[in-house]
């Protein structure tokens, strides 16, 4: 999802629609995130990136290493492979990189078992390209 603004008015609602009330969120210490741990149960935990600060000397449970790194792999993917994409068609590429990081070897699935999921997942899809306003 692409958006225009980064403030909290914008973010908040699509937070709350996007991710479980029961869960713990971790971010930056960026201002429009401080009242996420009245949103969520599971509680905000945030670094201090500003200050040096990557992990949370106190619990070190809190940190955004998984989704920067998350991020480095699909920007590396972006710039390398792809070169370009257009705001209507983000949303696929994010979740192409998605799925290649949450079934990579590390985590146990190896080339036949992610061409599986893959091949069950598009299962009885088509994907067109139709003119915009057709």
């Amino acid at each position: 999802m692409v958006v225009d603004d980064l403030s909290a008015k914008t973010l908040l609602p699509i937070l709350k629609e996007n991710i479980a009330k029961e869960a713990r969120v971790m971010t930056g210490q960026a201002g429009q995130y401080g009242k996420l741990s009245a949103t969520f149960t599971g509680g905000h935990g945030f670094t201090r990136h500003g200050q040096g600060g990557y992990v949370d000397l106190v619990d070190r449970t809190i940190h955004t290493n998984t989704i920067e790194g998350a991020f480095s792999v699909f920007k590396c993917g972006m710039k390398g492979v792809y070169q370009h994409c257009g705001k209507q068609h983000l949303h696929r590429y994010l979740a192409k990189f998605d799925f290649r990081y949450n079934n990579r070897v590390k985590l146990g699935v190896n080339d036949a078992e992610r061409t599986e999921k893959a091949l069950t997942g598009i299962s009885g899809k088509r994907l067109t390209y139709r003119p915009v306003g057709a």
